[in-house]
């Protein structure tokens, strides 16, 4: 520095400059930084992990449903649905199962159908390729000359992953309040 100066030689001369420079080297930095975080966001898991969650989920809800939705005028595209919506032991069981439970279902005359008011997954594996729901909904059904009735249920159902997409491999009924599950 010289004496009778102020600041560094550099500065006296153009103010505007050094100012101009420090801006420079902010917004550089704030550029970088905005740059990393992008990329850092563009290639973290953490948004994958979130959608097949969600998709496990809609998947639950869905098979859920429609393992509770039936009318015996269209028995064949209901069961066919139900098998489409199912994997393992429990999608056997009602392809065994198919025959008797159609004689049984057209006798009756029955319409069921099944509404989900909420769906949280309990587990959630995607390396395992396992996922666990539980499911609340409303299903009415209405027999020939009868009133429909309703009645809220909640199903907890085992979730596999076949060929990327989710299907139920077991169902059962949630216990309610103090009962044990049965």
């Amino acid at each position: 520095m010289r004496r009778g100066t102020r600041g560094p030689a550099w500065l006296g001369a153009a103010p505007v400059t050094a100012l101009a420079l420090a801006l420079a080297l902010i917004a550089g930095g704030f550029a970088a930084w905005a740059g990393w975080g992008w990329y850092h966001a563009a290639h973290d898991d953490t948004s994958g992990y979130a959608e097949q969650r969600d998709a496990a989920l809609a998947a639950g809800e869905q098979a859920v449903q429609n393992l509770n939705t039936l009318d015996h005028r269209g028995i064949g595209r209901g069961l066919d649905l139900w098998e489409s919506s199912t994997t393992g032991e429990l999608h056997e069981q009602l392809v065994s199962g198919r025959e008797k439970f159609t004689t049984q279902v057209k006798t009756a005359k029955t319409v069921t159908t099944a509404k989900v008011l909420s769906g949280a997954l309990t587990e959630f594996d995607t390396r395992a390729g396992r996922a666990r729901v539980l499911v609340a909904l409303r299903v009415t059904v209405k027999a020939p000359g009868d009133a429909s009735t309703d009645k809220d249920s909640r199903m907890l159902g085992e979730l596999t992953r076949t060929h990327g997409d989710w299907k139920l491999s077991a169902l059962g009924q949630a216990p309610v309040g103090g009962t044990p599950a049965g």
